[in-house]
């Protein structure tokens, strides 16, 4: 039953692929139906399976790397008024490049291998982890914050024992939104140059009019990302707990 309303929602989504496909009639190279592509995914499983299997390797390096690195500088902003001024302004600026502008950059940089996909995936859920936990790690409970300076408490224990456990929560939330962005960096980084990948399958199969075959690369990503965002937030659910 806890699984219901997502059976649900997948069997519809599926009965309107199938409708459309059939009340249109257009031609299998453009919208291929959801059982073609279903037998195209068992048709090709093992190849399927080797390409997400690195995608998903790319994926988990990213985010580990990437949430590090976005606690690690989330702490150093909210311990230093200096790091605010000097490091802020430039993660905002970040944010207003494209991605795509990145990829081959990071591709020319780190070769057509596995690290620049890593990075691609890294760069698009740095922010999203140091804003959030950063935000977490400022709005901890005035209260709080008054109790320890009258305990006379140090800065660097007021920051390890109270504002980083206040600020689980956000770090949490930050951590379960990067589950759901890395996959889309690791496979734009595929897209620019690849051998390897879900997204490089997907690039290979269009450029060979197989659209059933991309669909089903597609879906097993899509598949792939929700079951990742599943288990993260699975992790991080004792994380809000604490925080609360």
């Amino acid at each position: 039953m806890k699984y219901a309303p997502v059976v649900a929602a997948t069997l519809f989504a599926l009965l309107v692929w199938q409708i459309i496909v059939s009340a249109t009639g257009l031609p299998k190279f453009i919208l291929p139906g959801p059982m073609l592509v279903a037998e195209t995914w068992w048709d090709n499983r093992a190849i399927i399976a080797e390409h997400t299997l690195t995608t998903a390797l790319e994926v988990l390096i990213g985010l580990a790397i990437g949430t590090a690195l976005g606690i690690a500088t989330a702490i150093h902003l909210a311990s230093s008024r200096m790091a605010r001024v000097l490091i802020q302004p430039i993660l905002v600026f970040t944010q207003a490049l494209p991605v795509f502008a990145l990829a081959p950059i990071l591709t020319l940089w780190l070769g057509f291998g596995l690290w620049s996909k890593v990075a691609m995936a890294v760069l698009i859920i740095y922010f999203p982890i140091t804003a959030s936990f950063f935000d977490g790690l400022m709005r901890t409970p005035q209260g709080y914050l008054d109790l320890a300076r009258t305990m006379q408490a140090s800065p660097s224990r007021i920051l390890w024992n109270i504002r980083i456990p206040a600020a689980l929560p956000s770090l949490a939330s930050g951590v379960r939104l990067a589950a759901v962005y890395a996959p889309i960096g690791a496979v734009i980084g595929e897209w620019v140059g690849a051998s390897r990948g879900l997204g490089y399958l997907m690039l290979l199969a269009n450029g060979r009019a197989k659209t059933d075959l991309m669909f089903a690369a597609m879906l097993t990503l899509g598949v792939f990302s929700v079951l990742l965002h599943l288990g993260v937030a699975r992790l991080t659910r004792n994380l809000g707990q604490h925080g609360a």
